[in-house]
């Protein structure tokens, strides 16, 4: 598939039906548009099947319930919408994304309750998120902005608003010749990466920022089940700036990431190990199985 994301072949699903790709339009006064009022999740179909389908549509219902609204479809109605997509669109490895956000309607200020809440499902093929990372690792930049308390914004939802500190991060990074940034939090701890999870390795133990004001990823979970499957002791617990000196591997997970070594933040470099490949390895098989 190539051009931009709005002028592409093939069909997007939007509120219950197939729309041409190059139709799938929404209005200048959409309430989302103005106020971020929008959730959203990053899916991976791999050989046809989405990996943690289920999870991630009942994680975009939670996350607008977050939010105040309600998605008035089912977790079944959304797994559906999904599958029709990509049978659709003759796609057997793809990136799926669903989006769900309030309106056109009656209200155009800070209030929208009386707006309707639409849903989308669009897929397409996508590559590597970090590029040719998966070899040599990433390089990160710091970033200047920092994961909010939980007491500012519903830090737990996946919504488009809180990731504009992540867009800005990430763009600074590219600035620099990074792939993206790592992130703070309002106390000064590790917090992630600016669309991903981070985890460390130290002394064969591997230690991972505790997710409690910024998303507890499904690829996170799922490698840190892989870890402990192992017997590799996983310690989740606030983590500071100077452990990073301390630490030998590094590595970021998410969906769009996958698992992706990291080489560098900021001034600390870090060995792609035999650890790090051997999860990152062992994520390839499992999504694929």
């Amino acid at each position: 598939m190539a051009g931009g994301y709005d002028d592409r072949d093939g069909v997007i699903w939007m509120d219950g039906k197939l729309v041409n790709w190059r139709d799938a339009n929404i209005h200048i006064l959409t309430h989302a548009m103005h106020y971020a009022s929008s959730v959203f999740e990053g899916e991976r179909c791999y050989n046809g099947k989405i990996f943690l389908s289920r999870e991630h549509s009942e994680r975009l219902k939670r996350s607008a319930e977050m939010i105040d609204f309600e998605i008035p479809w089912t977790v079944d109605e959304i797994e559906a919408a999904k599958q029709e997509v990509l049978a659709a669109n003759g796609l057997n490895d793809a990136y799926v994304r669903a989006v769900a956000w309030r309106g056109a309607g009656e209200d155009m200020g800070v209030a929208s309750a009386r707006n309707p809440v639409r849903l989308a499902v669009a897929a397409w093929e996508w590559g590597a998120y970090y590029g040719d990372a998966k070899m040599k690792g990433a390089k990160l930049d710091i970033s200047q902005w920092k994961r909010p308390s939980p007491e500012t914004i519903p830090c737990h939802a996946k919504a488009a608003g809180l990731y504009m500190i992540c867009t800005m991060s990430k763009h600074a990074a590219e600035a620099k010749g990074c792939s993206g940034a790592m992130m703070f939090d309002y106390r000064g701890y590790v917090a992630e990466a600016t669309g991903a999870n981070i985890f460390f390795v130290k002394d064969g133990e591997v230690h991972t920022p505790d997710p409690d004001c910024f998303l507890n990823g499904l690829t996170r979970q799922t490698v840190i089940r892989m870890l402990k499957d192992r017997q590799i002791k996983v310690h989740e617990r606030h983590i500071m700036p100077e452990e990073l000196e301390g630490f030998e591997q590094c590595w970021l997970t998410g969906t769009a990431a996958e698992v992706t070594p990291v080489g560098q933040i900021g001034d600390y470099n870090f060995e792609v190990g035999a650890l790090t490949r051997e999860i990152s390895d062992s994520y390839e098989k499992l999504v694929r199985a």
